[in-house]
């Protein structure tokens, strides 16, 4: 079993996607099922319907999964390991406020020194336990030994006792932390495999000493991926934004793989990255957000997309305004911007006052005239019609048709509006 876990308190972002997409390829490589684990537990942070909006993503881009699991609704098993832990003296109750703990960490800072708990209250008498009315925390014993993560991409990691601590399990509201409730439910889950960005990297020892800790003997792998460099904006990280800036599913999933993997070749589907990728290949370094890259791959998608797809990308569903669409793709590389070029073609013409009464005068002639298939013939009867000079003419023709000034050669453009013109002069 392989499982994506996010947080619904924010957008996804292009990391956590990357991560998803690779916790699905490893599952249908090794016949496993992918579950989706919604990290509820922060009730004062959770953003209402994002957790669809995870799920909604995750179907776009063809992420399929066998169950979806909220984190806040394992609470009754987070408390019961915690009490089982409490009962073997494998975890302890934690009195220290929070005003003590803060003073301890910034007398570490002042001394230069990492800080760690310094287990003030893991041996105190019964009797001071039981006697406590203060709010208490719940610790788990630091470990007697280093705990050691054997990681597929980036090897053997160590870490030392005082590296993982005596960390905090359930916090004084007796509602799981982090690290206890996820460590938890890879356990209730049966988890196989761990892929993670490598900022989990030091969470992962702690939830293996957990684990450990409870006496549990499944050996479950790590991959930690690098991340991509924090230089870009959050928002040009965030999966949403870039579908409304009008980047295909395909186009970005193919982009975000070939990031930590040498493709063999540019463009591939999920389904043939199942049939090649091998975690043991994946890059061991960070990576830059290369937008211009991406826009090269979007681009390459829509110029290989049938003509009727690509029409319903700019509203209709029409061959013709497809490869009405596809004249356009030179000049822009996502789905919004081809957009833009398309739409205003059916709206309202702003005509420069000084060719006004030329374009009225041609605008009634084109609602006359006869049907031509080709657009010479079409051009030599409006300028036979009106009188007006070819060179003025065409100028104005390509306004009329398209309301921009310039773009593709007016004679293809003319091909697939031919059909619709009474529809735009108007």
């Amino acid at each position: 079993m392989l499982r994506f876990a996010q947080s619904p308190t924010t957008d996804m972002s292009i990391e956590d996607l990357r991560i998803v997409l690779l916790n699905y390829i490893v599952a249908k490589q090794k016949k496993e099922d992918l579950i989706v684990r919604i990290e509820d537990t922060d009730k004062h942070k959770n953003i209402e319907g994002k957790d669809q909006e995870i799920l909604d993503i995750l179907g776009l881009f063809g992420i399929t999964h066998s169950q979806v699991i909220y984190q806040s609704q394992n609470f009754k098993f987070h408390s019961a390991m915690a009490l089982q832990l409490l009962h073997e003296k494998k975890a302890f109750a934690c009195f220290c406020s929070v005003a003590w703990l803060q003073n301890k960490r910034q007398e570490a800072k002042a001394a230069n020194k990492t800080y760690n708990y310094d287990d003030a209250c893991r041996n105190l008498p019964a009797e001071l336990v039981i006697d406590n009315t203060n709010p208490f925390t719940i610790r788990i014993n630091r470990p007697d030994e280093p705990i050691v993560i054997d990681d597929r991409i980036k090897g053997k990691v160590t870490f030392s006792p005082d590296k993982v601590d005596s960390f905090v399990i359930m916090h004084q509201d007796k509602t799981p932390t982090y690290n206890f409730a996820c460590a938890v439910d890879d356990m209730l889950s049966d988890i196989s495999i761990i892929i993670c960005s490598e900022e989990q990297i030091n969470n992962s020892p702690k939830q293996e000493h957990v684990r450990n800790t409870l006496g549990y003997n499944k050996k479950i792998e790590y991959a930690h991926l690098p991340s991509f460099s924090k230089k870009e904006s959050s928002d040009l990280l965030s999966v949403k934004r870039l579908l409304e800036e009008g980047y295909l599913p395909e186009a970005i999933s193919n982009y975000l793989i070939s990031t930590c993997y040498e493709a063999p070749k540019e463009l591939f589907t999920l389904e043939e990255v199942v049939e090649w990728f091998t975690l043991d290949r994946v890059s061991k370094n960070p990576t830059h957000f290369d937008i211009d890259r991406l826009k090269h791959i979007n681009k390459e998608y829509l110029k290989a997309m049938q003509a009727k797809e690509l029409s319903r990308y700019v509203g209709f569903a029409d061959a013709e305004i497809g490869e009405l669409a596809r004249l356009y793709l030179d000049e822009v590389n996502t789905t919004l911007e081809l957009k833009s070029k398309i739409m205003p073609i059916f709206e309202k013409r702003n005509i420069p006052k000084k060719f006004e009464e030329q374009a009225v005068l041609i605008s009634k002639t084109i609602k006359t005239a006869p049907y031509f298939e080709e657009y010479d013939d079409f051009k030599d009867y409006l300028i036979k019609e009106t009188g007006v000079k070819e060179k003025y003419l065409v100028n104005l023709l390509y306004l009329l048709l398209t309301n921009a000034e310039h773009g593709p050669d007016i004679s293809k453009v003319y091909k697939y509006l031919k059909n619709y013109l009474m529809e735009i002069i108007k």
